[in-house]
């Protein structure tokens, strides 16, 4: 199985409004895949879509080589929302260890995950006691106990700072690199460059899917950030000229 998402023709509406508009990707397997575009493009939804809990109007969403959000997928996908998504009146460890048993994994492997994300000197504190930065990463820890094959992030280096981003993003290639694929959420494009490949969307469409040099080469510029202004302002005129 060469690709761990494949979405086609991927379409959502909301109401009167198309959030999603006619998208297809794929996502290949042992990969950090960035998703990126401004606030409101659609990223979210097309994160609930891949993970299973997102209604569609039209399209397929494939994961893992079964449609998304089949029960046999559960235990292979892991999903990071951007609301914290631990227990306020435990502790990070305790919240670690019980998702740990949740996922038939033991205590070794909740300690583990928690050093991973940079909180073991903060194991024993109630995360609702935590900054905003560290109770994002107790959740990710929770995310990641459970070993899934695919991980859904949505921003999760928002609040963190640079030694810590670098060292999460430093994780998450080790996690692609030992098979597990990302797909990770940003609008912050200075993280373009840290990705294998790039999904970058627009009002719900997708205007690239390469990867950052190719992305560069397209719009041909070496500065990502003025290569997705430049892509976004094509797809613009293109807009128009319809």
């Amino acid at each position: 199985m060469e690709h761990a998402i494949a979405l086609r023709d991927l379409v959502v509406d909301r109401g009167r409004r198309r959030v999603l508009d006619g998208v297809s990707c794929a996502v290949p397997r042992g990969s950090v895949t960035g998703l990126l575009g401004p606030s409101g493009s659609g990223k979210t939804t097309l994160m609930r879509a891949v993970v299973g809990v997102q209604t569609l109007t039209g399209g397929t969403v494939t994961v893992l080589g079964r449609p998304a959000g089949t029960p046999a997928l559960r235990h292979r996908v892991g999903y990071l929302t951007q609301a914290p998504s631990v227990y306020a009146d435990l502790t990070v460890r305790e919240n670690a260890r019980y998702f740990a048993a949740v996922h038939g994994r033991g205590r070794a492997d909740a300690d583990r995950a928690v050093a991973d994300v940079g909180l073991a000197d903060a194991a024993g504190q109630v995360v609702g006691t935590l900054s905003g930065g560290q109770r994002s990463r107790a959740s990710l820890a929770c995310v990641l106990v459970g070993r899934p094959e695919l991980v859904v992030l949505d921003e999760p280096t928002v609040g963190q700072d640079p030694v810590l981003r670098a060292d999460l993003w430093a994780r998450f290639h080790d996690l692609a690199a030992g098979g597990t694929t990302l797909l990770v959420s940003s609008h912050v494009m200075d993280e373009a460059a840290r990705c294998d490949r790039l999904l970058l969307i627009r009002a719900g469409r997708l205007l690239a899917d390469d990867t950052p040099d190719g992305v560069r080469a397209r719009a041909g510029v070496a500065d990502l950030d003025e290569a997705f202004l430049r892509l976004i302002r094509a797809a613009a005129g293109g807009e128009e000229t319809r």
